[in-house]
């Protein structure tokens, strides 16, 4: 999965630290990334290339010794920061590019970038928010408000009918590959009865023997996704939600034709499903 970087290994510790040249600068705007490919290899700017922006960085994590740090305006840009020999690339090419520790750092930094972001104010008082220099905070001067980086729980579902698993299609997204059911934990519910509602408001199914498998932070919708495999309790008649999904069905072993991808919980899941050890 796109977090399985070994022998590469990920250092979230936050540090009260700033940039040094050699350090990695993730520049965002919107949902597109500055990047560059060398030698087929995805790379970030470092800080030594940046040009004089006015920008205040914030420290990210470390791969190995490798530091990233975020580049941030100090004022909403009205135009990207350009740098000569990069471009912006939509963050969905981080699903596929090859270089894997290089990837998961791009979209763990965008889903810190949306957070900074959505988080110059403060919600209680509308103070401009600061950053804590202990932890990864931000906090409002006025008010005393604090605010931790969001991440939503939420569920991958892969339900077994005997030697099927239902697979399904969103509906109106770009990724037009085949899925499982999945859906946000929702206030006052468990995992568990998460995976039981969602089952049921999307394809109309009851479920039992609902047991854990793995989890995956998946910075693309900020959500930390648990997987689950179940049963199907009862009939196998499928009534599908259409605002959710485009197609749902069941899907024998020998059906399944998908490849790993080395990306995602929900392909690791079903090709788990296909090798029959599950």
């Amino acid at each position: 999965m796109i977090q399985d970087i070994y022998p590469k290994i990920y250092h979230n510790e936050y540090q009260d630290i700033r940039p040094e040249p050699s350090d990695f600068i993730l520049v965002f705007f919107e949902n597109t990334a500055l990047i560059r490919f060398f030698d087929g290899k995805l790379r970030y700017p470092s800080l030594g290339e940046m040009p004089d922006v006015s920008c205040r960085y914030y420290y990210l994590f470390s791969i190995d010794d490798y530091r990233y740090f975020l580049a941030f305006p100090e004022e909403a840009a009205k135009a990207p920061i350009q740098i000569e020999g990069y471009r912006y690339e939509n963050v969905s090419i981080f699903r596929t590019s090859p270089s894997r520790h290089t990837a998961f750092a791009g979209i763990t930094a965008h889903h810190l970038f949306g957070w900074y972001r959505a988080n110059r104010f403060c919600g209680r008082c509308a103070g401009p928010m600061e950053p804590d220099h202990a932890e990864r905070m931000l906090f409002c001067p006025k008010c005393r408000s604090m605010v931790y980086p969001r991440i939503s729980p939420a569920v991958i579902v892969g339900v077994i009918n005997r030697d099927k698993i239902l697979m399904s299609k969103y509906a109106g997204r770009s990724y037009t590959n085949y899925a499982l059911i999945a859906g946000f934990v929702e206030i006052g519910e468990n995992a568990e009865q998460t995976v039981a509602r969602e089952v049921m408001e999307e394809v109309g199914l009851r479920v039992k023997n609902i047991r854990y498998y793995k989890s995956q932070p998946w910075a693309f919708s900020g959500s930390l996704l648990m997987g689950f495999f179940c049963d199907l309790d009862g009939s196998d008649q499928i009534r599908l939600d259409t605002r959710e999904l485009s197609e749902a069905g069941w899907y024998s072993r020998g059906d399944i034709t998908l490849e790993d991808d080395h990306v995602s919980l929900t392909r690791e899941m079903i090709l788990k499903f296909k090798g029959g050890s599950c």
